[in-house]
C-alpha cells in the first residue's frame, strides 16, 4: 500500500474527472492514496465529489477523496498533478478559431492544434497552464506533472521553456489509432506485435517500427501491401492518412481531422465533411456530459456503469513509477534534450515511446525517420518554436510573425486581418500588445 497524493486539476469534467478517478480506484497498487478534485466550477466539482464519495462508500475503497477550489491547496503535498484545463466556452472559442481563419480564405481543416486556430487556442491556453505549472513549482517541486491539454506540442514546450527544472509529461491517446486498425491489416491480435516504435510531433506522428512477436519478422512490408485496401473498405475520416501511406510509405497513427492541420496541401486531400462530423460528434459528447452526470446523481446508473479503465496512460505510468516497472509505453511527449529525433531541434517537445521506472519517464530514439516526413516535421518545429515565444511573452508581433510562417496561411493581409479579429473576439483570453 502506497500513500501519494494524486492531484486532477480540471476534474469537475466527467470525461477526465470520473475516468481519471475510475483509473485510480480500480488500482491496486495505488491504494490507501488521497485523490484531491480541483476545478474552478465549484458545482461540476461537487458533483464529481459525490459521485467518488458514493463508490468509495458502497464499493469500501481504500482510498481518501478531497475537493477544493483552492489550487494552493491542492497541490500541497502533491506526488502527481495530472491537468486537463480548457479556457472559457470551449466550441464557441474553436468555433471562432475555425471559423474567423476560414473568413479571410484560410484553407485550415481542424482549427485546434495547428494552423491559425492552433496558434489562437494555444495563446489562450498556455497562459493559465503555465500559471499552475509555477504553483508546482513553488509547492510540490518534487511532483510529476502531467498535461492533457491541447494543443499539446505547444503547451508542453512552453512548459519546458519556462521551468527546465519542472518533471513532466504529456498525453494523448492518438496512438490508439493502431491498436484499433492493425490487427485487422496484420490479421493477427494486437499482443503479437512488437518492437513498435512511433513519433514525431503530437497528432503529426508515424509508424517507424514494427515487428511480429511470435518470429520476429518486420510487419511493415504486410502493412504497405494490405492498409491502403483496408481503409477503403473499413476507414473513415482517413484520406489524407492513406495519401501519406502511399507517397510517404509510413502510416501516421491519427485520423484526418489532426494531421491535416500542420500541412499547406492537407485541405486538398481530406474528406472535409468527414473532419466535420468527427467535430460534431465530438461536441455533442462532451455536450452531454451534464446529461450524464445528472443520471448518475439520481441513482439511474450504477457505479459500475463509469467504473471501467479509461484507456488512458496516466495512472499506469505512475505505476510503473512506484513500482520500477521498466515498462514500455508506446507514446509520451517528452522533452528532445537527448536528440531523441536527431532530426528535430533539441529545444522542442516531440511525442515518442518511454520507458518508466522508478527515476521517472524516459523517451527512447526514434530512427528510420523519412526525409520526407522530417521535412514536414521541421516545418512544424519553427511554428512552434514562434507560437510559444508569443504566448510566453504575449507579443502581438511575433504571434504575427507565428501566422506568417504557418505553412497554412498563404497571405500576409489576410493574417493581420484575422489575428486582430480574434484579438477583438476573444480579448478576454489573449492578451498581446
Amino acid at each position: 500500500m502506497v500513500e501519494k497524493r494524486i492531484v486532477l486539476i480540471g476534474a469537475g469534467s466527467i470525461q477526465f474527472g470520473l475516468g481519471t478517478m475510475a483509473d485510480i480506484f480500480l488500482s491496486d497498487i495505488l491504494k490507501g492514496s488521497t485523490i484531491v478534485l480541483h476545478d474552478i466550477n465549484a458545482d461540476a466539482l461537487q458533483k464529481v465529489k459525490k459521485i467518488g464519495e458514493g463508490a468509495i462508500k458502497e464499493l469500501r475503497y481504500d482510498f481518501k477523496l478531497e475537493t477544493t477550489l483552492s489550487r494552493e491547496a491542492a497541490l500541497d503535498g502533491a506526488d502527481f498533478v495530472i491537468s486537463s484545463i480548457e479556457v472559457g466556452d470551449r466550441f464557441k472559442l474553436w468555433e471562432q478559431d475555425y471559423e474567423i481563419p476560414r473568413k479571410y480564405g484560410s484553407r485550415q481543416t481542424f482549427g485546434e492544434n495547428g494552423g491559425p486556430g492552433g496558434l489562437f487556442h494555444s495563446l489562450r491556453i498556455i497562459p493559465p497552464v503555465m500559471e499552475i505549472c509555477e504553483d508546482v513549482m513553488q509547492i510540490c517541486p518534487n511532483a510529476l506533472f502531467i498535461n492533457f491539454s491541447n494543443p499539446m506540442s505547444r503547451i508542453c514546450l512552453a512548459i519546458k521553456r519556462k521551468f527546465p527544472h519542472l518533471k513532466f509529461i504529456g498525453l494523448c491517446h492518438e496512438i490508439f489509432f493502431l491498436e484499433k486498425h492493425l490487427p485487422t491489416i496484420l490479421n493477427t491480435p494486437f499482443s503479437n506485435l512488437d518492437g513498435i516504435k512511433a513519433g514525431g510531433l503530437n497528432h503529426f506522428g508515424v509508424l517507424l517500427e514494427i515487428k511480429y512477436k511470435e518470429t520476429q519478422e518486420d510487419a511493415y512490408p504486410d502493412i504497405r501491401a494490405n492498409a491502403l485496401e483496408y481503409f477503403e473498405k473499413h476507414g473513415r475520416e482517413v484520406d489524407l492518412i492513406k495519401f501519406i501511406l502511399k507517397h510517404y510509405h509510413v502510416l501516421p497513427y491519427t485520423t484526418d481531422s489532426h494531421f491535416s492541420e500542420y500541412i499547406q496541401w492537407g485541405w486538398e486531400q481530406i474528406n472535409t465533411k468527414d473532419v466535420r462530423d468527427f467535430y460534431e460528434g465530438y461536441k455533442a459528447l462532451c455536450k452531454s456530459e451534464s446529461r450524464r452526470l445528472q443520471r448518475f446523481l439520481k441513482g439511474r446508473l450504477s457505479h459500475k456503469r463509469w467504473l471501467k479503465p479509461s484507456g488512458e496512460r496516466a495512472i499506469p505510468i505512475i505505476e510503473g513509477i512506484i513500482t520500477d516497472s521498466g515498462q514500455y509505453e508506446l507514446s509520451v511527449n517528452i522533452p528532445n534534450n537527448e536528440g531523441l529525433i536527431e532530426e528535430l531541434p533539441r529545444d522542442l517537445v516531440i511525442e515518442g515511446p518511454a520507458t518508466v521506472d522508478k527515476h521517472g519517464v524516459h523517451g527512447v530514439k526514434l530512427r528510420k525517420i523519412p526525409k520526407g516526413i522530417a521535412a514536414l516535421w521541421r516545418n512544424q518545429a519553427s511554428v512552434q518554436d514562434l507560437v510559444v515565444e508569443a504566448a510566453l511573452t504575449g507579443s502581438k508581433e511575433i504571434a504575427l510573425q507565428a501566422l506568417l510562417a504557418d505553412p497554412v496561411v498563404d497571405s500576409a493581409d489576410n493574417a493581420k486581418k484575422m489575428l486582430d479579429e480574434i484579438l477583438k473576439l476573444q480579448h478576454e483570453y489573449i492578451k498581446l500588445s
